[in-house]
């Protein structure tokens, strides 16, 4: 990856969990606490990264990690690979896994033509108050929950049955106010009835965004609607001002869909946490 580019994403990092989060300084560590119990969080509850290039310690990683254990948040790190390489070996010798997330990045001049829908279907961004957003929230649960691409039978019937959920548990409210000061931006592609059938988001911060929860209902996957919301959500975000538009995967054969829009890799994400993959 190019050092500007680099320099522009981790730049992101750093900054976009400010949007939903206060930080808070351990040495060479940021861990990142929410503001609010319930708050739309970028890149999961209390997650901690690497600030300043200085070396991190076996102490420093601890004392993150009991803080986070005090906090009662998953024990997550997450960085950019290239920027802190040799972060990865201190934190595995600390006994946390490490998982990879490819990036992908799309050139700033780079076309990126609507793609073809199905009949009766459209492609939105939702406002706060819109009757979808319930659905659209509870959608990447179960496309993350049966990854890949292929069909199966999680449908409308358990989409709305989980949309109920997270609005009588209070996290429809928390995302609303995110949406409705524009520090979150969720586009799907909805059935004629209302119902999601595929969606994704964005958080903007200081010219550049990661797209991410791109999911398709799993009963209505193969009609190109991952790759609809994909375009959907770059055409949104450079009509607001976004330049630097990149996004990551966990499944090769999302990664060639994401190539075929013209994304080409930029780098590697780390991260260390029980949450869904980003893409």
């Amino acid at each position: 990856m190019d050092d500007p580019l680099r320099t522009r994403i981790e730049q992101y990092y750093a900054t976009v969990p400010l949007l939903f989060s206060d930080a808070e300084e351990y040495g060479p560590l940021r861990l990142f606490v929410r503001k609010e119990p319930g708050a739309p969080y970028y890149g999961g509850p209390g997650h901690a990264q690497p600030v300043g290039g200085a070396p991190v310690g076996a102490d420093d990683i601890e004392r993150v990690r009991a803080r986070q254990r005090e906090l009662g948040v998953p024990q997550a790190f997450e960085w950019l690979a290239e920027a802190a390489p040799a972060l990865r070996e201190r934190i595995e010798a600390a006994g946390l896994p490490v998982l990879e997330r490819p990036l992908m990045m799309l050139d700033q001049h780079r076309a990126v033509p609507p793609q073809p829908l199905p009949d009766r279907v459209t492609v939105r961004a939702l406002t706060a108050d819109d009757p979808a957003l319930p659905a659209a929230l509870a959608l990447p649960r179960l496309a993350f929950a049966e990854p890949g691409t292929p069909l199966s039978s999680a449908g409308a019937t358990e989409l709305w049955d989980l949309a109920a959920e997270l609005t009588a548990d209070g996290t429809v409210a928390t995302v609303r106010p995110s949406l409705a000061a524009g520090h979150k931006t969720l586009v799907a592609a909805l059935a004629d009835d209302g119902t999601p059938l595929a969606v994704g988001h964005y958080h903007p911060a200081g010219g550049a965004t990661e797209i991410g929860g791109i999911g398709t209902l799993p009963t209505a996957r193969r009609r190109g609607l991952g790759a609809a919301v994909t375009t959907a959500l770059v055409t949104h975000a450079r009509a607001h001002g976004v330049h630097t538009v990149f996004l990551a995967y966990a499944d090769e054969a999302v990664a060639r869909l994401y190539a075929r829009l013209g994304f080409r890799p930029a780098g590697t994400t780390l991260l260390i946490a029980d949450q869904p993959a980003r893409s």
